[in-house]
């Protein structure tokens, strides 16, 4: 059983742990550009002990942003972002960049371009329908994605995570509820997989193009959490599609959907009256959240490694090395991942109320994590991505 905090590798990257920051939007971006504030973000967990921090959310085109006040991947950003990944290396840490498309989970009229959904729906966030892509859009943003993973090597990262998760655009190509398509896209798991899979055969090829030093990651739902939606056991076989295609260094797993269930990924309180009062939404949309919200920001009982048993099937079919998330706090549940055959954990909530979470159980093994799973750090990420209790 591997120690979880002994130096590990992650296909090219050497780490000095097994423990990753998982990518959390952390609201410190206007104007889609680095600010000292989100290098701050990265540097206190960097500081803080974790093997390698990620950067969420990195859009790889300007209508892929859920929100406009996030980065999107041009010449303009790169500066910042070599700042960013330049301050994380002189801590001894490494830095990964989450890359994808928010597809249905982008706020068109935040973005002032149109969101896209696999097939014709609504989008409550702007109050429009979403767009649906042809052969053409597909085309263009798998090739963004290309060049997404060659920026990042400019920039200085040192992987780059996909998003194939929580219903962003590749994730709602999977959802066999929200991918109603007709065409070669949509009807079997074959078909609804291929976009997401040239995805990440794209960015391998750039990465490969480019020397092969950047570690190649993706994060895919094992459940969407809703009825129709993505679910076992077709995630288990997509992911034996990833595997058998042979461009990913390690595969991290998670949960939910932005859409449609939220706090499947969370678990713990549903802080509704904040998401109300503090999120960017219509007025109509906000006074619905108020009056019926906790119909749609479900509570999920929060307890440790809540997404272990969803993720063993995953653990028992593959080869490839696995990331573990979810209710990830302290150096008993990493060893008992590591036992489980997991080769790494990734730990979100946890290190915001406490940055330096890990270099404390570094310090005394029995330490214990103060994060208290309300989740009102849900209700900050468009304002500084924060726990209130920190």
């Amino acid at each position: 059983m591997p120690d979880p905090l002994a130096p590990a590798t992650l296909g090219p990257v050497a780490l000095r742990n097994r423990v990753i920051k998982a990518a959390t939007f952390e609201g410190c971006s206007p104007h889609g550009l680095v600010t000292d504030e989100l290098i701050d973000y990265h540097l206190a967990v960097a500081e803080g002990g974790v093997g390698m921090t990620t950067v969420a959310y990195l859009a790889v085109a300007p209508e892929g942003r859920t929100h406009a006040e996030q980065i999107h991947w041009r010449p303009e950003a790169l500066p910042g972002l070599r700042r960013l990944t330049d301050a994380v290396h002189a801590t001894g840490a490494k830095v990964s960049a989450q890359i994808g498309h928010a597809g249905p989970v982008a706020n068109g009229a935040s973005n002032g371009a149109p969101s896209l959904a696999p097939s014709r729906s609504f989008n409550p966030l702007s109050m429009r329908f979403h767009r649906v892509p042809g052969r053409a859009d597909l085309d263009r943003i798998v090739a963004a994605h290309a060049q997404a993973a060659r920026y990042a090597i400019e920039a200085g990262f040192d992987a780059v995570e996909v998003h194939l998760g929580h219903n962003y655009l590749a994730s709602a190509f999977l959802s066999p509820r929200l991918n109603k398509r007709k065409d070669e896209y949509g009807g079997t798991l074959a078909n609804r997989a291929d976009f997401p899979r040239r995805i990440v055969a794209a960015v391998r090829e750039a990465a490969a193009r480019a020397g092969g030093q950047l570690a190649v990651t993706a994060k895919m739902n094992m459940r969407d959490g809703y009825r129709g939606g993505f679910d076992l056991p077709e995630s288990v076989e997509f992911a034996r599609m990833l595997e058998g295609d042979g461009h990913l260094d390690a595969l991290e797993l998670t949960g939910g959907s932005s859409l449609m269930n939220p706090m499947y990924l969370f678990r713990g309180g549903a802080p509704v009256r904040e998401m109300a009062d503090r999120m960017p939404m219509p007025a109509l949309l906000r006074l619905g959240i108020r009056m019926s919200g906790h119909a749609f920001f479900r509570e999920y009982p929060w307890r440790p490694l809540y997404f272990l048993e969803q993720a063993r099937p995953f653990r028992s079919a593959l080869a490839l090395p696995l990331i573990l998330l979810g209710g990830i706090t302290d150096l008993s549940a990493m060893t008992t991942a590591m036992d489980e055959g997991f080769e790494f954990v990734a730990m979100g909530r946890a290190l915001l109320r406490e940055p330096d979470l890990v270099r404390r159980v570094e310090a005394k093994a029995s330490t214990r994590s103060q994060c208290i799973h309300c989740n009102v750090c849900m209700s900050t990420i468009y304002s500084g991505t924060a726990c209130h209790l920190a």
